[in-house]
């Protein structure tokens, strides 16, 4: 086989073995085990992709490993192989992988940057290499004795809408079942979210009780804690994780889990100089995660888009009907 060859194959291949073994280890249901190795962690997610980018770079070519362009972009290559693998094999869904390819790609290009560093001015430093590797299994249990700050953030949107407030509140507090068609939630339909179907009170005023059904078995349980008719109602939000089927849902971004839960929300009815009516709509959820401040982004970003999803099949429906 040609040396170019073997040698493409050992800078790819030795990196995707290593990234499987390593999210194999984090992902064992041992007891105490998974309590100091955890897949979501700062130490995989960001310490994983730049060893990755490291090696691929490192065990390419001296000649390869000189260009700056071989050393930012090669290291994808095998993130992505390690992507296709873990879908392959079921260990991890579309949703997690979307929200963590960013990441992975831009740590692997740091890494690589590293690995081309290693590979020029410190040459067969071999001893660095090995404890580079090892580094995830010393950092995990370290990261997992840091204890968690959970941090609530507020999705807020909004629409204008040109009915009365009468027939708007009436599609608030009764959303009666939405079409695929009308289902304009565009980023949690490519992350395989399940959809809004419907929600109605059983009444209107403090204490009363809905549940906002999705597509895939998911529902939250909402009950009103303060009502203001056409104006206002603010209500809490519960999802229990075990009524929605492991089917639904990556382990790791389920509704009510261990790192994501919706806390409440809120409609507020304000009429506008203009003689239409602005339908507001924010909800607070938590997040709880070594890396608050980019799940929480992502958080929001979800939320936002059901949120958005729904404030358009209300004001549709209010101007039409």
């Amino acid at each position: 086989m040609n040396k170019k060859i073997i040698s493409t194959i050992i800078a790819i291949g030795i990196p995707v073995v290593y990234a499987t073994l390593v999210r194999m280890a984090f992902g064992m249901r041992l007891k105490t085990w998974d309590d100091y190795f955890q897949v979501m962690s700062t130490t995989f997610l960001f310490l994983l992709p730049t060893i990755i980018g490291t090696l691929t770079v490192y065990l390419s070519s001296q000649e390869k490993a000189k260009s700056i362009t071989y050393r930012i972009f090669t290291p994808w290559v095998p993130v992505l192989l390690f992507l296709f693998l873990t879908l392959a094999w079921g260990i991890e869904g579309w949703a997690c992988w979307i929200m963590i390819l960013p990441v992975f790609l831009l740590a692997a290009s740091i890494g690589g940057l590293f690995g081309g560093y290693l590979k020029t001015y410190k040459k067969n430093d071999r001893l660095n290499i090995s404890l580079l590797v090892l580094l995830p299994f010393l950092v995990g249990p370290i990261e997992s004795v840091i204890e968690t700050i959970p941090a609530t953030y507020k999705a807020y949107t909004y629409i204008d809408i040109d009915a009365p407030a009468e027939k708007i509140w009436d599609n608030v507090t009764r959303v009666k079942e939405i079409p695929v068609e009308q289902d304009k939630g565009y980023l949690t339909r490519m992350l395989g979210f399940p959809r809004p179907v419907k929600a109605e009170l059983n009444f209107e005023g403090v204490g009363a009780y809905r549940e906002a059904i999705f597509t895939k078995g998911l529902v939250f349980h909402e009950t009103v804690t303060e009502y203001e008719d056409n104006k206002k109602m603010v209500f809490s939000i519960k999802a229990y994780p075990h009524e929605i089927p492991s089917t639904t849902l990556d382990e790791h971004v389920v509704i009510g889990g261990d790192y994501f839960d919706v806390l409440d929300g809120t409609y507020e009815l304000e009429k506008l100089p203009n003689g239409l009516h602005r339908l507001h709509l924010y909800s607070h959820f938590k997040m709880n995660t070594t890396f608050n401040f980019y799940a929480g982004w992502w958080g929001k970003w979800i939320m936002k888009d059901i949120q958005n999803n729904i404030l358009q099949v209300e004001k549709k429906r209010s101007e039409i009907e």
